[in-house]
């Protein structure tokens, strides 16, 4: 590699680009993104329609079509999001984030795949914890607004049964509900 070609590609990874809540991030063969800031989610679809949510990814996670074989493929923001753009030539100096990404999409496999649906939706709840929660007075805030509805696509239920469960968790004291928010009530380790 000519250090024309070198430096180019580093330029390449230091273009920056902004999205806004709910929208699409372009899909190219060769291009991985970072995430900078910022949440997205990817997903697909089933043949009848029914949306399948792949992953949810945030600071300092890669995501783009190379990372997939699944088609129709889409990443949508969550929030505003910023992203660095990451060529080819680049993707060797990334495999950290590239096994976290694989990490990550064996666990949410293994949590939908449990019985029954509360436990479901509680381990993907302690799930989005360790990836978008930190510590306030109550728990612990999932700093991620997620949908009733949104909880339900990702577990394969209804969102009628998502909302009467966190409704149970609300009575069982597990969490709080905070500006459109969840707070974990986790036990504490001694």
């Amino acid at each position: 590699m000519t250090i024309s070609t070198l430096t180019s590609a580093k330029q390449s990874l230091l273009t920056q680009r902004l999205f806004t809540r709910r929208e699409l991030i372009p899909l190219q063969q060769d291009i991985l993104w970072r995430i900078e800031r910022g949440t997205v989610r990817t997903t697909t679809w089933s043949e009848q329609g029914t949306l399948i949510t792949l992953g949810y990814w945030g600071t300092g996670d890669i995501v783009g079509y190379p990372l997939s074989r699944i088609n129709p493929y889409q990443i949508e923001c969550l929030t505003s999001v910023e992203m660095g753009i990451l060529p080819s030539e680049l993707w060797h100096q990334q495999v950290d984030a590239m096994l976290r990404h694989i990490q990550q999409s064996e666990e949410i496999l293994s949590i939908v795949q449990r019985k029954p649906v509360s436990l479901r939706l509680w381990q993907f709840l302690i799930w989005l914890d360790k990836k978008f929660g930190r510590d306030v007075n109550q728990g612990r805030l999932l700093d991620l607004s997620i949908t009733h509805q949104e909880l339900s696509e990702v577990l394969n239920t209804t969102r009628v049964s998502v909302t009467r469960i966190l409704q149970q968790f609300e009575k069982e004291n597990r969490l709080l509900r905070h500006e459109r928010r969840l707070i974990l009530r986790l036990p504490t380790s001694a």
